[in-house]
């Protein structure tokens, strides 16, 4: 089994966000709000298009970014991580998982 997409609304925002999780339900990536679903489901399309480009990603102090290649957007954003290592680590997990995950829309439920 593969890793999954979980599309939730806040209720504090009313925007739509979604997060990658890894086989063991761990969050890998997770998105900027989206102002409609359809926005973060082509967010989500946009994550599993440029999961395997290298020069998507983009490392940061403690974190990192897959961005568009085409227009240098950030897609998602990883959480902290201590060491570049754990860092390496979380872009093989996205490259791993993001291409066939599911996608669990959350945001339909109470």
């Amino acid at each position: 089994m593969s890793g999954k997409f979980e599309i939730f609304k806040s209720e504090k925002n009313h925007q739509f966000y979604f997060r990658l999780k890894a086989r063991n339900g761990q969050i890998i990536l997770q998105s900027e709000g989206y102002s409609t679903k359809a926005n973060c489901l082509a967010g989500i399309e946009s994550v599993k298009k440029y999961a395997n480009d290298d020069k998507a990603y983009h490392k940061h102090d403690y974190h990192f970014d897959l961005k568009s290649t085409k227009n240098g957007r950030i897609i998602g954003s990883s959480e902290k991580y201590n060491s570049n290592s754990a860092i390496n680590n979380g872009i093989d997990s996205v490259k791993k998982n993001a291409p066939t995950a599911h996608i669990e829309d959350l945001s339909t439920k109470a």
